[in-house]
């Protein structure tokens, strides 16, 4: 890595984007955290921008200089039968998950390629490579994530770009939040944002020349809890 060399980390107010930022902070990278909002103070660059607003995000990589790594981390979900999701959480999901990180690789690829240097780093998921039962939508959009990854690696790599697809299973986040279901109570049941920074920093670390492409991460147990719905008094 050159010294003070940037990162861009979408997704970076809070769960893995978050960890994602801080761990490159302690790597000695110069990053600029994108996010629609903030609630707390952090220890890199805040940009407050929504990842679906071309212009904004196009600014962001106009105005950051020698940038040597991108994590697309910002993502959304919708929960139920796939005739039960509306067209508009559809859309959502697929320019957050899908459309926004396409859109943000070609910006960096631009100046990656420039550099002859870099890495990009797509946060994926599991369900990017089997059924996923209520889950279909959000799980077609990590799908082609994921495609798009290996794509772009076979792409990119001659010019000295690494392209890691990151695949973790179900993780202490707020991704759940409108979900019928939850992390179990145990925590060998589900990641920490912290253990996905850990392979983030193991790809960056890896020696000139090589590349990890692709990281499944799961944990010990696979099980989640049912959510328990609290009716109202009538």
């Amino acid at each position: 890595m050159k010294e003070r060399s940037s990162a861009i980390v979408t997704g970076a107010s809070s769960g893995i984007g978050k960890a994602i930022a801080c761990m490159l902070v302690e790597e000695g990278y110069d990053v600029y955290g994108v996010a629609r909002h903030f609630e707390e103070e952090v220890s890199f660059n805040k940009i407050i921008a929504d990842v679906t607003d071309t212009d904004s995000i196009s600014k962001v990589f106009s105005e950051v200089k020698d940038i040597s790594v991108l994590v697309n981390c910002a993502g959304t979900a919708s929960y139920g039968l796939a005739e039960d999701i509306s067209p508009e959480d559809i859309m959502k999901m697929v320019r957050t998950n899908l459309e926004a990180p396409i859109i943000l690789t070609g910006l960096a690829l631009k100046a990656m390629k420039r550099q002859k240097y870099g890495h990009i780093i797509n946060v994926s998921s599991v369900v990017s490579e089997k059924a996923s039962t209520y889950a279909a939508c959000y799980a077609a959009t990590k799908a082609g994530l994921s495609s798009f990854s290996a794509s772009v690696f076979e792409e990119a790599r001659k010019h000295n770009i690494r392209v890691t697809d990151i695949c973790p299973d179900m993780t202490k986040t707020d991704l759940y939040a409108d979900a019928y279901f939850e992390t179990d109570d145990d925590p060998e049941a589900y990641l920490f944002p912290e253990d996905i920074a850990s392979c983030v920093k193991d790809a960056i670390s890896m020696r000139e020349g090589t590349c990890i492409t692709k990281f499944f991460v799961k944990p010990r147990y696979h099980r989640v809890k049912r959510k328990t719905v609290l009716l109202k008094d009538n």
